[in-house]
């Protein structure tokens, strides 16, 4: 007996001793890594937890999966027999992994839908994996992640001007409605991440490096090359924003930078002219396989009020979004009302098709984040606002994995 005790003892020292060792070493790390790292392995595990357990239950259901998302279901099996991984894996997502598969030479190609920052980043992954590109797609989504809550911890903190702040605006980050698609195999998270960075660094006067992550963010997603407004708009506010031929100069100086972003989606256009044969192939391919034409989005957002339910509900969504940006407005963040404004706006001039996958693009409007940040100062709007968000994605999340994805993507 007096054996087992002393074993337990030094078992006890040990894992006391291991613990403060983790502990000091978790000291050591810099803000605002641990908070982040902790928020991104939580949801990591929670969202993976209830996907397996919500797909479990609905295993056997009649009617499941309905007609029109069969062949996509079929399509997630294909992409892996783990379902922790396929389940990420739903329409424009198989598309990026096309993407990523096609040659480079030989056969044009037909289908320039999509810009190609994505899916290009998952090829030389993919190669490093051993030829998986599928996880490569989820490896780079998972970690542009982790660095869009990094990024957008020390935004806040440079914005909201204190560190609880900041970590309320990365826990609803983690809570907007459509969040867990930062997960999937989709450009949310990349784009998000390269925006976040952009206006970090536009806020610390690093114009260069605006300019590089608006090259990349210009070739992730077609609305990424609009971003340039509001960036423009944070230089226009660091210098007061004066006018006239000499303060032209002086914005031309330290803000030619942005002139990358444009270029970027230059980059795009010259690929599609030289895989495709007409510079504006994407353009092409958006109006054949989605029906999506430039519209007013205006009406598009009226009309889709008073339509059928779902796109009713889905627009709703976006109203709720423009209603907490105005509500929220402040004149030093004006260029982030203006980015939020266009990420609602501009979806919906691609007109009533935009309609099923509204919901992912709200999700690219993280300035809601900020209001709501400033608005659950109180530990009390905080904990109520906190798990109201939760419920939602939690009820949008179950949508997502029934099949039902049309509602979301």
């Amino acid at each position: 007996m007096h054996g087992w005790r002393s074993g337990a003892a030094a078992l006890a020292t040990r894992l006391t001793g291991a613990g403060l060792a983790g502990t000091r070493l978790a000291r050591r790390v810099p803000a605002p890594w641990p908070y982040v790292i902790g928020l991104f392995v939580g949801a990591k595990v929670l969202l993976t937890l209830v996907g397996l357990l919500v797909l479990h239950a609905w295993d056997g259901v009649p009617g499941a999966p309905p007609p029109d998302e069969a062949v996509m279901w079929a399509q997630q099996r294909d992409v892996s027999g783990h379902r922790w991984i396929s389940f990420w894996f739903a329409w424009d997502a198989l598309l990026y992994l096309r993407l990523s598969e096609l040659p480079l030479t030989g056969r044009p190609w037909g289908d320039f839908g999509f810009p190609l920052l994505y899916p290009f980043l998952a090829r030389p992954v993919g190669a490093l994996l051993g030829g998986d590109n599928a996880l490569a797609l989820l490896l780079i989504s998972n970690v542009a992640f982790l660095l869009a809550l990094a990024y957008g911890y020390r935004l806040a903190g440079l914005l909201l001007g204190d560190a609880d702040a900041a970590r309320r605006f990365t826990r609803y980050l983690v809570l907007l409605p459509t969040a867990f698609l930062f997960q999937a195999a989709l450009t949310e998270s990349l784009f998000v991440c390269l925006a976040l960075a952009a206006f970090y660094h536009a806020e610390r006067r690093q114009w260069l490096l605006v300019g590089v992550l608006g090259y990349f963010l210009a070739m992730s997603r077609s609305v990424g090359l609009l971003v340039a407004l509001p960036l423009a708009l944070v230089l226009l506010r660091q210098h007061d924003w004066r006018l006239g031929p000499r303060a032209l100069l002086g914005y031309l100086r330290t803000g030619w930078p942005l002139l990358l972003l444009p270029a970027g989606w230059f980059t795009f256009m010259a690929f599609c002219r030289w895989r495709g044969g007409d510079w504006f192939a994407y353009q092409q391919a958006q109006r054949t396989g989605w029906g999506i034409e430039l519209q007013n989005p205006v009406p598009v957002l009226l009309g889709g009020l008073t339509g059928e339910p779902r796109d009713a509900a889905r627009v709703w969504f976006a109203v709720a979004v423009l209603g907490v940006l105005l509500a929220g407005f402040r004149r030093r963040e004006l260029p982030y009302l203006v980015y939020g404004v266009l990420m609602v706006l501009v979806p919906l001039s691609m007109g009533p098709a935009v309609y099923k996958s509204l919901l992912r693009y709200l999700l690219a409007a993280f300035p809601v984040a900020l209001v709501l940040a400033r608005w659950a100062r109180r530990a009390s709007v905080d904990v109520w606002l906190t798990a109201a968000l939760a419920v939602v994605q939690g009820a949008l999340f179950v949508l997502w994995l029934s099949y039902w994805t049309h509602m979301i993507i």
